[in-house]
């Protein structure tokens, strides 16, 4: 299996000139312009002909595309342990949002004792898209039954004044408004967030339909202008 020769053969050029207006902060001529419902299909496939652990060990890859591949492929093992293995690998060359984001293993809503103390890990780290992928992780898996308060002052004490450190933070926290208000609503009040993150997150959940209209008119009266 010649990776790069299938994803060139996947190519969509008008999606590629698509994917480099959004995803600025990756070079133009490393991204092929393959959609991701062909990477995702072609990452299944490669798994079920047990054809994938050479590539997950071929880093680092020069195209985005073939990030992305390598984050679905990872989304979709079934073993924990060696999920985490390939992940740990992986999430150091991750170099944009995109392919954080949408690195999201199945494996991990079985696991939620294990996953959180890697999550401890990567919130941790000296890496932009490892702190936000951790993150987005806890955002994901930990603000529904397993939700404890602990959780919001761990990412309140993230620092860094990284744009997407912080617009994960931001995420987090409109989230976690949505589900948990009662308890998050308090770094609100007490502006325990640095001011950026503070109005950001006020504005992203003023935005959503999950919020009620009470609940973002009170927001609304606590940005700090």
């Amino acid at each position: 299996m010649n990776v790069k020769n299938d994803l060139f053969k996947m190519q969509d050029k008008k999606y590629r000139e698509f994917q480099i207006k959004i995803i600025s902060n990756v070079v133009s001529d490393n991204v092929i312009g393959v959609r991701t419902p062909e990477l995702r299909k072609y990452a299944k496939q490669m798994i079920k002909e047990k054809d994938y652990l050479s590539f997950l060990n071929e880093l680092p890859h020069k195209y985005f595309d073939e990030n992305q591949l390598h984050g679905f492929i990872i989304s979709e093992l079934k073993d924990y342990d060696e999920c985490i293995l390939y992940l740990n690998k992986f999430l150091p060359y991750i170099d944009n949002w995109a392919t954080c984001d949408q690195t999201s293993p199945k494996i991990f809503k079985k696991n939620h004792d294990k996953l959180l103390k890697q999550i401890k890990v990567w919130i941790k780290s000296d890496k932009t898209y490892t702190i936000r992928f951790g993150i987005g992780m806890l955002m994901q898996h930990y603000l529904d039954d397993d939700f404890k308060t602990d959780f919001l002052k761990m990412v309140c004490d993230v620092s860094s004044k990284e744009y997407y450190v912080n617009m994960m933070r931001t995420w987090y926290f409109a989230t976690a408004l949505a589900k948990q208000y009662e308890f998050t609503i308090k770094y609100i009040e007490e502006r325990k967030l640095d001011i950026w993150t503070h109005n950001k997150t006020i504005q992203k959940a003023i935005e959503s339909y999950r919020i009620t209209k009470e609940q973002k008119d009170y927001l609304r009266s606590l940005k700090i202008k």
